[in-house]
């Protein structure tokens, strides 16, 4: 059995960050990059695992992803008034 393995990487001045990840370990690797934001010793900000975030559920989404992407594919402008 082939398993897909993703890559995804993050170069901060010296510091790299470089995240292996599957279907089975996603959610684990969303929580790192959480674990990673808060530490202070780290050049790895709440953006930076936003955006790494994104990428992670573009990469491997649920079925959740996929109903809430829906929901926000649907709101209009006049939704915020």
């Amino acid at each position: 059995m082939d398993t897909e393995i993703n890559v995804l990487a993050l170069v901060k001045g010296e510091e790299r960050f470089i995240f292996l990840f599957d279907d089975h370990n996603r959610d684990e690797t969303l929580r790192q990059l959480a674990r990673f934001a808060a530490d202070p010793e780290l050049d790895f900000s709440w953006y930076d695992a936003a955006m790494l975030s994104r990428k992670i559920r573009d990469a491997v989404p649920t079925e959740d992803d996929l109903l809430a992407s829906e929901d926000f594919d649907s709101l209009s402008i006049e939704d915020f008034h």
